[in-house]
């Protein structure tokens, strides 16, 4: 097993004892969106996924896992990459699990989901997280999770939907282009991916001295 692969393996068993929670965000979202199928998979995509992504963040951040990925046998670089290759599997266990559940509620509907909707509903998915982990994880690799939690969460969000609403996007303005998001989301988070690896570790938070009280005379 290469060290890529083995820092991604510790970022899964980081976040195993939170599953049930994942699982239950996933249920729900299928539940509140079962009369829309189709819509569930940019749910996922925009909400769940990222959430799953960031995780190992979260988690390093309260139980100081910083010290951890600082003795392993592996350089900083790796450790970074590992990130964005639990991100990806992540995006890919999601979305895909919510394909095969969309899939089926739609054909219990009776209104089945056409094998090129489900492609394009796909490719717009991996756009908007592409460009979500892109934002989200120089951010975060820079100046750590507690410091940039909210704003490393909606700036992405604010910077799609600017997106959409400035330029009109719909779904058939962007079907001529729907080939190209998925090599261009993949250079995005390639060069995210560089300019992380770039970036200076976070300082530590250093918490103010408490003044011991003068004694009364």
């Amino acid at each position: 097993m290469t060290a890529l692969a083995r820092v991604t393996v510790l970022h899964l068993r980081t976040v195993a004892p939170y599953r049930t929670q994942g699982l239950l965000v996933f249920g729900v979202m299928v539940l509140v969106l079962a009369h829309q199928p189709a819509r569930l998979l940019p749910v996922l995509a925009v909400l769940l996924a990222p959430l799953i992504a960031v995780h190992p963040f979260v988690v390093a951040d309260r139980s100081g896992l910083a010290t951890l990925y600082a003795v392993l046998p592996v350089p900083r670089r790796t450790v970074l990459l590992g990130h964005y290759v639990w991100a990806l599997a992540g995006f890919v266990a999601t979305v895909g699990a919510g394909t095969a559940a969309a899939v089926l509620i739609a054909r219990a509907g009776g209104t089945p989901l056409g094998t090129h909707d489900v492609l394009m509903v796909l490719t717009l998915c991996w756009a908007l997280f592409a460009v979500n982990i892109a934002i989200q994880f120089p951010l975060l690799i820079r100046f750590g999770y507690a410091r940039v939690s909210v704003l490393a969460t909606t700036l992405p969000l604010v910077l799609v939907m600017t997106a959409v609403v400035r330029l009109h996007l719909t779904l058939e303005s962007v079907r001529p282009w729907l080939p190209l998001l998925w090599p261009a989301g993949l250079a995005t988070v390639a060069l995210s991916a560089l300019l992380a690896i770039r970036l200076p570790e976070p300082r530590p938070r250093t918490r103010p001295r408490r003044l011991s009280p003068q004694p009364q005379l």
